[in-house]
C-alpha cells in the first residue's frame, strides 16, 4: 500500500488521474482543487461536465475548507451513518469551479477506507471520486469489472485491493440545506 500511495502523490501532485479503491467502489480521480485536472476525467468518463462528481476527504474536520457554511445537522449524520455516505453541501469554496453543481454545491464524503484516508491526508487536498466507467455504462463491482478503456486512460491504476472480488455498493446521498432541510437523493 505504502508504495501506491507514493506513486499516487506523485501523480495527483502533477495534475494527473489515478484509479483506485475506495470505502464503496473502484474511483477515478484527481486533484479536486484543479480545473485541468478535472477536466481530464470527465473526459475519461465521457462525461458532460454538468453532471457532477463527488469529493472524499479524510476526516470531518476539512469539511469547513470547502464549504462555507456546514449546516448543523451534517456532523450527526456522518456519526451516525453505518454506510458511507456522500452529503451535498450548499456554497462550495476552495474546489475546481468545473467540479461544482450549477447551484455551487458540492457533494462531500468523509472516507473511511485506510488506502483513501492514507492518501489524502498526505496530499492535504480533497481528491475527485467517481465510479470507474464511462458515462453509459454500469459501475463496476470490483476491479475486474472495469473497462479497459478506463484502465488505458488514466494516469496511475492503483494495485492495493485489485484482487477483492467483494462487490461494494455506492454511498448514499443526502441534499443538506442551511435552513435544515434534507433531501434523500439515493439511499
Amino acid at each position: 500500500m505504502e508504495e501506491d500511495i507514493k506513486t499516487a502523490l506523485t501523480v495527483l501532485e502533477a495534475g494527473g488521474t489515478i484509479l483506485y479503491p475506495t470505502d464503496t467502489i473502484w474511483g477515478i480521480g484527481c486533484d479536486a482543487t484543479n480545473p485541468e485536472a478535472v477536466k481530464k476525467v470527465y473526459e475519461i468518463k465521457k462525461r458532460k461536465d454538468t453532471k457532477n462528481m463527488l469529493v472524499l476527504i479524510d476526516i470531518t474536520g476539512r469539511i469547513i475548507q470547502y464549504v462555507k457554511e456546514v449546516p448543523e445537522t451534517a456532523r450527526d449524520m456522518i456519526e451516525v451513518s453505518e454506510n458511507p455516505i456522500t452529503i451535498i453541501y450548499p456554497n462550495a469554496i476552495n474546489l475546481a469551479p468545473n467540479l461544482l453543481n450549477l447551484d455551487g454545491s458540492i457533494g462531500i464524503r468523509v472516507t473511511r477506507d485506510e488506502f483513501c484516508k492514507s492518501l489524502i491526508s498526505r496530499f492535504k487536498k480533497p481528491i475527485v471520486s467517481t465510479s470507474a466507467n464511462l458515462s453509459s455504462e454500469e459501475y463496476p463491482n470490483n476491479f475486474k469489472e472495469i473497462n479497459e478503456k478506463i484502465l488505458k486512460s488514466v494516469d496511475y491504476v492503483v494495485k492495493w485491493r485489485q484482487k477483492e472480488l467483494t462487490c461494494f455498493s455506492v454511498s448514499s446521498i443526502v441534499k443538506l440545506e442551511l435552513n435544515g432541510e434534507i433531501k434523500i437523493i439515493r439511499k
